[in-house]
């Protein structure tokens, strides 16, 4: 396919999405009658492309996009599985390959990177929540279903993976090859800081990293700690269910969440006194690496005026996604339900917004061309200045607390890692 049929394709693709996000919208106040309307104008459209284009076009491709376009216009986090592919991915989910670490939405098209896990091969190599993937072992992600691009990243241990990376300040994509490793769970840590602080790091809500925020919230209470601060940045695995949990071991009573859907009822999530652990003064840490539980966990304690909420506003993944199967076949995965934050907000939509803004400083060194150095060469991290703001606000309270340097955050520029081809594509307010 040529380079103007390609360009051809993509805008295509990109009309007939507004064309089918039109009659949906229409189609939510108007008689089914306007929404086949629309339809019509669709199947028209495709037509006249199909006769009077200057030269054939792959209509597969054509279809193709705009389903995607589709998807990821309305969920970031939905894929649509062909036949094969949908195969692979149920075969893929009873069995345990080893991958790399990354924590994947849809981006511009693309295949973008919510955060790496902490330790993983993707850390290791300075994948971050702004890059882009733009090929996977030379395969491109444009149009590329998101479940699909996380089957390609597994394999067996040992065996490597190359990824293209668009980033920031970065304009020829990157090349950065990754080994396959089994990823574990990163552990939870806790330490006392001065002034009777206790700090509780948990980058994961994955395995039984839940039971250990307890036991250590439990520890440094009995270590006489007055003030806690829960620092969720870089947290982007464990599900909603689990970060409801997690807020309820500081709350004994009130709303933590409601999920609502088009065909799911209502449901809250509410409080167990039985299942709180700590009255303590509480400052939560965000960044933009921070999703899904976390989120939820995050926007409770917010919300029910339990903690303040210091950082980067997150992310935005909380949802309840299902596989829905079509007759050829093929799937569409996709959110059914949304996870709200007790102000009646949908988290996948808005992300979190700290109480206490603050953008946080990039800790990850690179050579003059602007690639990541190896973890072992790293020059050493400069002050955490979101630490020190919430050790300032748990001890001194958010109105009194001195400014300890740093910029207020402004929210996530994503389109810092807008791949060249997509300068007419509009990043969600995320």
């Amino acid at each position: 396919m040529t380079s103007r049929l390609k360009f051809f394709v993509a805008s295509t693709s990109t009309c007939i999405v507004f064309v089918l996000l039109f009659g949906a919208m229409r189609g939510k106040s108007a008689s089914p009658e306007d929404t086949y309307r629309h339809l019509a104008v669709y199947t028209e459209v495709l037509s006249r492309i199909k006769s009077d284009y200057v030269e054939e076009p792959d209509m597969k491709g054509v279809t193709l996009g705009a389903i995607n376009g589709l998807l990821e216009s309305i969920d970031p986090y939905a894929s649509y599985l062909n036949a094969d592919q949908y195969k692979q991915w149920l075969k893929s989910k009873d069995q345990h390959k080893a991958g790399v670490g990354l924590v994947l939405s849809k981006k511009f098209g693309y295949v973008g990177v919510v955060d790496a896990i902490p330790g993983s091969p993707a850390a290791k190599a300075g994948l971050a929540t702004t890059d882009v993937l733009e090929t996977i072992n030379g395969v491109a992600t444009r149009d590329m279903p998101l479940a699909f691009a996380e089957l390609l990243l597994e394999g067996d241990p040992g065996s490597t993976v190359q990824v293209g990376v668009l980033r920031f300040r970065k304009p020829e994509p990157q090349k950065i090859t990754l080994t396959r490793a089994a990823v574990p769970v990163p552990p939870v840590t806790a330490k006392m800081l001065p002034d009777q602080v206790g700090l509780i790091t948990v980058p994961s809500l994955d395995g039984d990293n839940l039971k250990d925020v307890t036991a250590k919230v439990e520890d440094l209470q009995k270590q006489g700690a007055k003030k806690l601060v829960l620092d969720l940045r870089h947290c982007s695995t464990g599900s909603p269910e689990q970060g409801t949990k997690l807020a309820n071991l500081f709350l004994d009573k009130g709303l933590i969440a409601y999920i609502e859907g088009q065909k799911v009822q209502r449901q809250d999530v509410n409080a167990v006194s039985s299942a709180d652990i700590s009255h303590l003064p509480l400052a939560v840490m965000v960044n933009r690496g921070t999703a899904d539980g976390a989120e939820v966990a995050a926007a409770a304690l917010l919300d029910d005026k339990r903690a303040e909420v210091v950082g980067e506003r997150t992310y935005g993944d909380a949802s309840v996604r299902k596989a829905i199967t079509m007759d050829d076949g093929s799937a569409v995965i996709l959110s059914v339900a949304k996870y709200y934050s007790p102000g009646g907000k949908a988290i996948q939509d808005n992300g979190v917004t700290p109480s206490v803004p603050m953008a946080e400083a990039d800790q990850v060194t690179t050579d003059e061309d602007g690639n990541p150095l190896p973890p072992e060469t790293q020059q050493p991290a400069t002050d955490d200045l979101i630490l020190k703001k919430a050790i300032d606000v748990v001890t001194k309270g958010k109105d009194t607390a001195s400014n300890v340097g740093g910029q207020p955050d402004k929210g996530l520029d994503r389109t810092k890692s807008l791949p060249p081809d997509s300068k007419a594509d509009k990043p969600e307010n995320r």
